[in-house]
């Protein structure tokens, strides 16, 4: 019992936050830095890698569904002091991200064209965009197995580990980067297609990196001992909290899919400055996301504890401290946000398109603040159901059918794309508010 009231006691948001941040920070920074070391190269390899990335966060997403559940899951069971759950739900999660990254790795490999038919991607980028979709997406089945120790260390409130093993990864990309884009002495200049090995290079060495640590630090006895006979009870509670919770956030990848088959009708100023400014974004709503996913492994333990009136202190807590941070950075870019721009090109008309997109990607963040830290907390809580039909509505009613209305209908453009999901986060923000003071979280159950 004691071991157990000492874990909680070191369940410091503020210190779980900060190695998360900074390894979302770098696992975002290995798509974003290809792109912004390709900006240097060529617009259009930009604009070609930026919709396949469409696609790769998709699978992404779908990969991060079973792990985001066992992550919640051996968090609540380490809190209820269950050792041998903790070691079958680690076994189950990672056979099934394997056999589903498999999968998905097969698919991206052999029907790239179908992907690029979807997005409208234009005729003078589509061959960059196939190749760098084609090669990415063979390399996936590495990152399923990867997310799933990833999801491990977490649960287990290990993140320093994690972290050091994507500054690893950052740093081996940047380097192979650096020679492969542009070509050094006897090595060619290979654009996209450096950009591919480095990537998958850095993939196939963090995936090394962190079995060596899950050995170290973990070292739980994962054996198919665990799946005889199989385990259906825990398969159906990393599903039953997996599926639905991870449809949230697929659902809002595939609308941004289809708002990019918007913009890519708009020309290249505009799908670049789209691009760019999604890039500059991440800055102002990571940290936000580092403290809901601080926040949710900490729900889980406090849950598995029975502690619902510090669990819902916590949130709270989090929900002010993510606006405040949100908010105050994203009007930080908007005040220097031709200088920014500027990093990536000198373009006037990007410059001030980015200007006007950043005035309403305040407002934007700060309702994406709110719905990261409500909706990981909830997921967290067993309301599962609740957060996908909200954001489901919201994001085809509000995001996508607003983009076609005021960026197409009325020829507002990009200007008029970002109105729409800046409605969409700052509604979603409000009802997710509501429902967890209205408390129906407290009648969930997950174990």
């Amino acid at each position: 019992m004691r071991s157990i009231e000492t874990t909680a006691a070191k369940l410091s948001v503020f210190k779980m936050t900060w190695p998360i941040f900074i390894e979302i920070l770098l696992q975002m920074m290995v798509g974003n830095v290809d792109q912004f070391m390709l900006s240097h190269y060529s617009q259009k390899s930009v604009a070609a890698v930026g919709n396949a990335n469409q696609i790769i966060n998709i699978v992404i997403i779908a990969l991060s569904v079973i792990s985001m559940a066992a992550t919640i899951l051996i968090a609540q069971y380490r809190g209820a002091g269950n050792k041998e759950k903790v070691t079958e739900v680690c076994t189950v999660a990672l056979l099934t991200n394997f056999i589903f990254g498999l999968i998905i790795s097969s698919i991206l490999f052999c029907f790239d064209n179908f992907f690029l038919d979807l997005l409208a991607v234009p005729d003078d980028i589509r061959s960059e965009a196939g190749l760098f979709l084609r090669y990415i997406g063979l390399f996936i089945v590495v990152q399923a197995v990867y997310i799933s120790f990833i999801s491990f260390f977490r649960g287990y409130s290990l993140l320093k580990v994690t972290m050091m093993t994507s500054i690893i990864m950052n740093i081996i990309n940047i380097i192979c980067n650096v020679f492969l884009i542009h070509g050094f002495g006897p090595i060619p200049p290979l654009g996209v297609l450096g950009v591919t090995i480095s990537t998958n290079s850095s993939k196939v060495l963090g995936l090394l990196l962190i079995l060596y640590f899950f050995r170290r630090f973990i070292n739980l006895p994962l054996s198919f001992k665990y799946l005889r006979p199989f385990p259906k009870k825990t398969l159906h509670n990393i599903l039953y909290l997996g599926l639905p919770s991870g449809g949230e956030s697929l659902s809002y990848q595939l609308s941004q899919m289809v708002i990019m088959k918007f913009v890519n009708l708009m020309g290249l100023v505009v799908i670049t400055t789209k691009i760019y400014a999604y890039i500059i974004a991440m800055f102002s709503y990571i940290y936000s996301q580092a403290l809901a996913m601080a926040t949710q492994i900490i729900v889980g333990f406090l849950l598995g504890r029975g502690d619902q009136e510090a669990v819902s202190q916590r949130v709270w807590q989090t929900v002010r401290l993510a606006v405040l941070i949100s908010g105050t950075l994203t009007t930080l870019l908007y005040f220097n946000s031709d200088h920014i721009y500027g990093i990536f090109t000198d373009n006037p008309e990007v410059l001030e398109l980015g200007r006007h997109i950043f005035l309403i990607e305040i407002f934007l963040e700060i309702g994406r603040a709110v719905n990261m830290v409500m909706v990981m907390s909830l997921q967290a809580a067993g309301d599962i159901k609740g957060p996908v039909t909200i954001g489901l509505l919201s994001m085809w009613l509000v995001s996508v059918a607003g983009a076609y209305f005021f960026g197409i209908v009325l020829d507002f453009g990009l200007i008029g794309i970002w109105i729409a999901m800046m409605m969409d986060e700052c509604l979603r923000a409000l009802i997710f508010i509501y429902r967890w003071h209205s408390g129906v979280w407290r009648h969930k159950n997950l174990i």
